[in-house]
């Protein structure tokens, strides 16, 4: 749970910085939400998930 919270939280913030930064309109940021709302309810959901639990294992891994 605390990775979902995590993630959630990282992307939100990349998505602030986006907004304020790179000019991305919030139509667009609301749209990919939209996306995202949508791909959790389809069958490639669990792949997803996965290929996110594997990265985050990878970037664990790393010893800086």
């Amino acid at each position: 749970m605390a990775l979902s919270v995590s993630a959630v939280m990282l992307m939100l913030v990349i998505v602030v910085v986006l907004i304020r930064r790179s000019g991305l309109k919030l139509a667009h940021a609301v749209v990919c939400a939209l996306l995202g709302f949508y791909l959790a309810s389809t069958s490639i959901a669990p792949s997803i998930q996965q290929v996110t639990s594997n990265l985050a294992g990878m970037i664990n891994g790393l010893k800086l």
